[in-house]
């Protein structure tokens, strides 16, 4: 598996059940009541993190997805904490709805809102970055998504394309996430850890591929 330099790479993969992934994200935070657990899911750019988090989703029906690129957009690519607590970690962990419309919406006419109802048993918050100290006051479990560079980089050029403006966007995210990722190591903080390129056989609606890293 091909990483960038700094990120172990996690061994003794196994195939698991997505309901066993679900209890010992469970298991993490035995405390929680009266609110959603907040789980958060984290990994690189094409590491197959929203694909995990629908499928989390699915498993849990009352749950729900809540996108930092929805918080990030047009904001920063990381310097988003702070609306993320504010307006919705927060609210989540007084057994609250969520219904904010960023700044960034606003200013740029993007309509609707982050819509997370009361009630539900689970959040999932996914997306590059979540997984950090700043945050961690307001996560009971966590996901980090490992998976091997040369096909992240393959699934980004066949959702993203390919072209000059795209690789300069990319040139321009790594420059913040690599940095970003270094400091904060969210492998480390994870709850569990999830091979999201493997290949190994298994049902992609039903299971995963759960490593271990050795300590």
């Amino acid at each position: 598996m091909r990483l960038h330099p700094g990120e172990p790479e996690a061994g003794h993969r196994q195939v698991t059940a997505l309901s066993t992934v679900v209890a010992r994200l469970r298991a993490a935070a035995p405390e929680v009541t009266g609110r959603p657990l907040t789980v958060a899911v984290d990994g690189r750019g094409g590491a197959g993190k929203s694909v995990l988090a629908q499928r989390l989703q699915a498993a849990v029906p009352s749950s729900a997805v809540v996108h930092t690129d929805d918080i990030a957009w047009h904001q920063a690519y990381f310097d988003w904490a702070d609306l993320m607590a504010d307006h919705v970690l927060r609210p989540l962990h007084r057994g609250q709805a969520v219904e904010f419309r960023p700044p960034a919406w606003v200013a740029h006419g993007r309509d609707g809102t982050v819509h997370v109802p009361a009630g539900l048993e689970v959040v999932w918050v996914e997306g590059t970055g979540v997984l950090r100290d700043a945050l961690l006051p307001w996560i009971d479990a966590s996901i980090w998504v490992q998976g091997d560079l040369d096909e992240q980089e393959r699934r980004l050029v066949d959702r993203d394309g390919d072209s000059a403006d795209q690789r300069a966007h990319v040139a321009a995210w790594l420059a913040e996430e690599l940095p970003h990722l270094l400091r904060e190591q969210p492998w480390h903080k994870a709850t569990v850890v999830v091979d999201g390129t493997s290949a190994l056989p298994r049902d992609p609606g039903t299971e995963v591929v759960v490593a271990t890293f050795t300590v």
